[in-house]
């Protein structure tokens, strides 16, 4: 008996503080508009995406002691955003990246909360940490933890987070329906947690929301990250876009959940993935080339060198070869607040790959940069990219893709238009939603048997089947 299909989850990411966008194309449009962000969601929902996704940016990054001008420098508050998205979609899922490093769990808990209700049971949060001081200049606290202690209090974070959505259960959420005045017991939102990092008691005053908790998702790709992930998560994010990476990183995170007490199905992994479309494979080839020349200036091409090297670049022509000089290395770096700068821990090691590769290919400094940065990963017609899909899903490397277009915000158009009904037609894509809630589209059961609240009226669990019947 041969293997049911397995079905595509798909969803939209908005691109943020990162040189995905080709500025110079003129359909480029603007990050900070409400309109582009209305526009890139409703693509999202026509073609019946599971979610929505925001990034976060705490800081604008640095180079050489100036602001990093060379990409998106910043965006508007992403609950803001989000909530504001829920009035303009209906199905939609709307997940934001809200750090677990500088904030305190009862806000983030209301807010999640608060944006759950509001948008009918569509909220996500991609739980993240934050690993540099310089970053945590802008916050009270300042300072960075070790990365044991940035999960350490991550899970705890969340721990608590949780039971303060939870604190609200049973008959205590009960409301006049004519008035809404709270008629329940007083224990209810009732919480204490004393931790390591967290001592805190008092009242949550959010009724348990329509998903019962928002959708968990996480980044990480270290050991603790995947861990996390397999522990507490509902979705992990991967960077593992090609085959044979991606059935890696599926396998070993997958093979972490029973430990737990979970289910392979109960961890969805979705790697973010760009594609280019073309009337032709060779077209879309042609097509992708360049636009990987167009989001790598010259001058990208430098600053993307001095990640690497610590040093002022800004003499040396793109177009020429590699610098002859070693990197400088030390804790003092020149680009602040880039995560590539974490990727690079051996940066004499990575200046002689770079040299060796750059030597055997005759490239340029911008030619390296172009080759061994990230690449479109779905190139061709739309029959090709829908097939290629199709068959990555199958093969377990992953679950789906969170789509990342180089045109914001029209970008995500032609692959609604062209290659989502090519997936509904091959019966792996959803022609319709069939529930309501952001679990629903990902088909995560809630992580737990107490009853969902509306308003603050008691609904028993199986009432968001029959609203969606």
């Amino acid at each position: 008996m041969s293997k049911p299909l397995k079905q595509i989850h798909l969803a939209a990411h908005f691109p943020g503080v990162n040189n995905t966008t080709v500025w110079s194309d003129p359909k480029a449009g603007s990050h900070i508009e409400f309109s582009s962000f209305a526009h890139f969601a409703r693509t999202a929902e026509r073609a019946k995406f599971d979610f929505l996704f925001l990034a976060e940016g705490l800081r604008l990054r640095e180079q050489g002691g100036a602001i990093y001008d060379l990409d998106v420098v910043g965006r508007p508050d992403t609950f803001t955003v989000l909530a504001a998205l829920a009035a303009v979609t209906d199905r939609l899922g709307l997940t934001g990246t809200i750090n677990s490093t500088f904030n305190e769990p009862y806000e983030v808990a209301r807010q999640f909360a608060s944006l759950d209700h509001l948008s009918g049971g569509r909220a996500a949060w991609n739980v993240v940490t934050s690993w540099d001081a310089f970053t945590g200049e802008n916050f009270r606290r300042g300072g960075f933890l070790p990365q044991d202690e940035r999960y350490s209090r991550a899970q705890e974070f969340l721990a608590t987070a949780t039971e303060l959505f939870d604190s609200w259960q049973g008959d205590e959420i009960v409301a006049d329906p004519a008035t809404g005045t709270f008629l329940g017991d007083a224990k209810a939102g009732a919480f204490v947690h004393e931790g390591h990092h967290f001592d805190i008691h008092g009242r949550f005053n959010v009724p348990r929301s329509p998903q019962g908790r928002p959708v968990i998702f996480q980044a990480g790709d270290s050991d603790e990250g995947r861990e996390f992930a397999a522990s507490s998560a509902d979705a992990i994010f991967s960077r593992y876009a090609q085959l044979e990476a991606g059935q890696a990183f599926y396998t070993d995170v997958k093979s972490r959940l029973a430990k737990y007490g979970r289910r392979s199905d109960q961890l969805l992994i979705l790697p973010a993935a760009s594609f280019v479309l073309g009337d032709t494979d060779a077209e879309a080839q042609e097509i992708a080339k360049d636009v990987r020349r167009r989001q790598v200036s010259g001058a990208t091409a430098l600053k993307h060198l001095e990640f690497v090297w610590n040093r002022d670049l800004s003499s040396y022509d793109p177009e020429g070869p590699l610098p002859d000089v070693d990197p400088v290395v030390g804790e003092q770096h020149i680009s602040r607040g880039r995560a590539q700068v974490r990727m690079y821990r051996d940066p004499l090691a990575v200046a002689r790959e770079w040299r060796e590769l750059a030597q055997a290919n005759n490239w340029s400094i911008r030619d390296l940069v172009i080759e061994t940065g990230n690449r479109q990963n779905f190139v061709g017609t739309p029959e090709t990219v829908a097939r290629t899909i199709d068959e990555y899903v199958q093969a377990d490397a992953s679950d789906g893709f969170i789509l990342v277009p180089h045109i914001t915000p029209t970008g995500l158009d032609e692959f609604a238009d062209k290659v989502v009904p090519l997936l509904q037609e091959k019966g792996v894509f959803r022609t319709e939603y069939e529930g309501t809630t952001l679990r629903d589209h990902l088909g995560l059961a809630l992580p737990d048997s107490r009853p969902r609240s509306s308003g603050g009226i008691p609904v028993d669990e199986t009432a968001g089947e029959r609203a969606a019947s």
